[in-house]
C-alpha cells in the first residue's frame, strides 16, 4: 500500500504556529522523482493548492495565501514533508492534506498529484 500520513494539526489561537509533518511509506519520496506539496480545504471550498517544492532544483512555490507565512521542507532520509505554518489566521482554517506525484521533482500548485494523504486539520480561532 502506498500511504501519505499527515500529523501535527490541531487548535491553534490567531498568531500561533504549528508544524505539520507528512510520512510516506509503501514507497520512497526520492528527491529525484517526487514532487510534494501541500494542499487544503476549507469546508464549503474547492482544494487549494499552497505549497509545493520541486525536487530537481529544490524550489519552493506558494500560494499568496500563505507566502511569507508557511514554509515547506522535506527530511529524505525520514521520508517526510513538512509544513511550517506561522502567523495563523481564522481563514486557514482546513484540512490540510500531503501530496505527492512521480513528476520527476517539478512541481505547480495547479498541476494534478496521483498521491493523497488522509488529512489534518488545523483550527485557527480565538
Amino acid at each position: 500500500q502506498l500511504q501519505l500520513v499527515e500529523s501535527g494539526g490541531g487548535s491553534v489561537e490567531p498568531g500561533g504556529s504549528l508544524r505539520l509533518s507528512c510520512v510516506a511509506s509503501g514507497f520512497t519520496l526520492d528527491p529525484d522523482y517526487f514532487a510534494v506539496g501541500w494542499f487544503r480545504q476549507a469546508p464549503g471550498k474547492e482544494r487549494e493548492g499552497i505549497s509545493c517544492t520541486s525536487s530537481t532544483d529544490g524550489g519552493t512555490y506558494y500560494a499568496d495565501s500563505v507566502k511569507g507565512r508557511f514554509a515547506i521542507s522535506r527530511d529524505n532520509s525520514k521520508n517526510s514533508v513538512y509544513l511550517q505554518m506561522n502567523s495563523l489566521k481564522p481563514e486557514d482554517t482546513a484540512v490540510y492534506y500531503c501530496v505527492a506525484d512521480p513528476s520527476g521533482g517539478e512541481c505547480d500548485l495547479s498541476m494534478s498529484y496521483d498521491y493523497w494523504g488522509r488529512g489534518t486539520q488545523v483550527t485557527v480561532s480565538e
